[in-house]
């Protein structure tokens, strides 16, 4: 019998990065690349790639990812149904998206571990702090499902969140543009990029980076945000190799 995927092996490397540890926060418009909604299996591949290389480089990466390409619960909210359930209905969604990065990343040869924070122990592990700590040691790649497990909260806090807890060394925030502006630069082309900002600042001056509890929890745990295009193939190990263009919120 042949197989498509490579073997998969646990293996550790002494990292080529500054960083040790680092979560991935994508939005699930992600994953979606030129469609409309849902998942385009050609970006979530291009998506794994980028994953595998940063793991090649010896860099332990938990992912946590949205569910914008198949529902959000604000939108169910604004249309008449109840948040509460609507968010519920979100995270069920997330957990779609992290299946999709499973199969994928394991079909080039990186082994991973889903972690739901809702239980569903037929289709994945629940979240247990200490577990997802073991896998990451052994080079496995954990992708948190299902946000905190609780309605009212966004995924950017649940990054924020796990990435504290996983004591992570940074929080990369993969989006469409490479990093902070003064202004929207796809309606702005005289907006500036920063280079550097501070968590106070992205919050004065309400600039969208992440929501403000989000970008508050990460300042408490002096976690920095690195603001990317996850759009570019190749882009993610690029910039955890501080190269490339990127925006850091820090102190």
């Amino acid at each position: 019998m042949t197989m498509s995927a490579k073997p998969m092996t646990d293996k550790k490397i002494q990292p080529a990065s500054q960083y040790k540890r680092i979560m991935l926060k994508m939005s699930g418009e992600v994953l979606m690349g030129e469609n409309q909604y849902g998942l385009d299996p050609a970006t979530v591949k291009r998506v794994a790639d980028d994953i595998k290389a940063v793991v090649d480089l010896g860099v332990e990466v938990c992912v946590v990812v949205g569910a914008g390409n198949i529902y959000r619960g604000v939108a169910g909210a604004a249309e008449g149904m109840d948040r509460t359930t609507a968010d519920y209905m979100g995270m069920l969604g997330i957990v779609i998206n992290a299946l999709a990065l499973q199969n994928a990343l394991e079909h080039i040869g990186v082994h991973t571990r889903v972690q739901s924070a809702i239980r569903m122990d037929s289709i994945c592990e629940p979240y247990i702090r200490r577990k997802a700590f073991r896998h990451m040691q052994k080079g496995r790649v954990v992708i948190f499902a299902a946000g905190t497990g609780n309605p009212y909260f966004t995924t950017d806090t649940a990054a924020a969140l796990r990435a504290s807890e996983m004591n992570c060394d940074a929080l990369f925030k993969g989006t469409k543009v490479d990093g902070v502006y003064t202004a929207d630069p796809h309606k702005d082309k005289t907006a500036t990029r920063f280079d550097r900002i501070s968590y106070m600042d992205v919050l004065t001056k309400d600039l969208k980076v992440m929501d403000a509890t989000a970008i508050s929890l990460a300042r408490e745990n002096n976690i920095p945000i690195i603001i990317f295009s996850v759009r570019e193939k190749g882009n993610l190990a690029q910039v955890v190799q501080a190269k490339g263009k990127y925006t850091i919120v820090t102190n």
